[in-house]
């Protein structure tokens, strides 16, 4: 006998469903990006300290994220169905079943859709802006070549696969300057300096015999190593960490905000009133709950009423993209929504 999946159970395997799609598109987006980079033409921006210029070779534009803003889409819709699968059954005056499915083409879901992606995508790229900027200015300062920065930006080719490796095209602006920092304390030299490196959580520790080595001996790294320690492996962690720090905020974001435009839906074909529908706030139930949700676990709203954190920020659900970061990045918590059909009756 199939066991029947509890919600909590439901919501985790539609979150192993999608996270892994989004995952991919924007590590898909983040490829093309680098496939169509032409360094000689960053290079030459650089030699004339063009560093705006130098950014504008990346091409790296809205339409570059499009299997991104395609995976949202998907997410949303699949939330929405499950949504819509989900209700209790409605039924009519004359004692008829309601059938009610989830419309993406509703102009509230096309909006939310539209203005979503495009905030998304326009912040992607202002903080790669910003962070490229800053990398490329400290990089330059410190008299590191042209040729050099391009590539710790774009990637290195790897001659077996044709495909660029590494780089910080992807990275936010706070983990770039995690990687120049990381490169700084390996050219060094410093014993302070390389111990610092070896407590960074996403290093490639097949390394770290290396750096122990120069720590006991005094004699440094060779520059092309700590390029591939640095711009290649450790860049490459940090944009999985990136990949998948975005995949799970934004399924998260999309399926509880596809859940409350199938309810709306459904408050607009009269069914049901507004007024007995209730949202409820649950957490994981386990020690990596942040302590502001421990505290929102079995919070009960009204529908459009937001969810208050012990810290004062509101979010409409869990993943709401218009709360601050500290509250909804890999957050896991996941919101019900129930009808109560005795609310309007007192």
């Amino acid at each position: 006998m199939l066991k029947r999946l509890s919600a909590r159970e439901k919501f985790e395997q539609l979150i192993a469903d999608f996270e892994p799609l989004l995952r991919n598109a924007f590590m898909e987006s983040i490829a093309d990006i680098k496939s169509n980079i032409q360094i000689k033409r960053i290079v030459e921006r650089l030699e004339r300290n063009d560093i705006a210029g130098a950014f504008d070779m990346l091409h790296m534009e809205p339409a570059a994220f499009r299997p991104l803003d395609k995976a949202i889409a998907q997410a949303y819709e699949g939330g929405g169905v499950a949504a819509v699968s989900s209700m209790p059954a409605i039924k009519e005056p004359d004692g008829a079943k309601l059938v009610v499915r989830f419309d993406t083409r509703n102009y509230r879901a096309e909006a939310w859709l539209r203005d979503h992606s495009t905030g998304l995508i326009n912040d992607i790229i202002a903080d790669q802006r910003v962070g490229i900027r800053t990398y490329l200015t400290e990089g330059l300062e410190a008299g590191r070549g042209p040729r050099a920065m391009a590539l710790d930006i774009a990637g290195r080719l790897n001659r077996a696969t044709g495909v660029r490796e590494g780089g910080i095209i992807g990275l936010t602006s706070t983990q770039a300057k995690y990687v120049a920092s990381a490169h700084s304390e390996l050219l060094s030299n410093d014993p302070v300096q390389l111990k610092h490196y070896l407590t960074r959580n996403r290093r490639d520790k097949r390394f770290d015999a290396t750096v122990r080595k120069a720590i006991s001996t005094g004699k440094a790294i060779p520059v092309e190593t700590v390029d591939r320690m640095t711009t290649q492996q450790y860049a490459n962690r940090l944009l999985l960490l990136r990949g998948e720090t975005i995949a799970r905020t934004e399924t998260m974001g999309a399926f509880n905000e596809s859940q409350m435009e199938a309810y709306r839906q459904l408050i607009d074909t009269g069914a049901i009133a507004e007024s007995v529908v209730q949202r409820v706030w649950h957490t994981a139930g386990d020690s990596r709950v942040r302590d502001t949700h421990q505290g929102m676990d079995g919070q009960t709203v009204g529908f459009r009423t937001p969810f208050q954190s012990p810290n004062g920020p509101l979010l409409q659900f869990p993943g709401d993209p218009s709360a601050p970061a500290s509250e909804i990045v890999n957050c896991r918590c996941r919101m019900s929504i129930k009808i109560d059909f005795l609310a309007d009756l007192d």
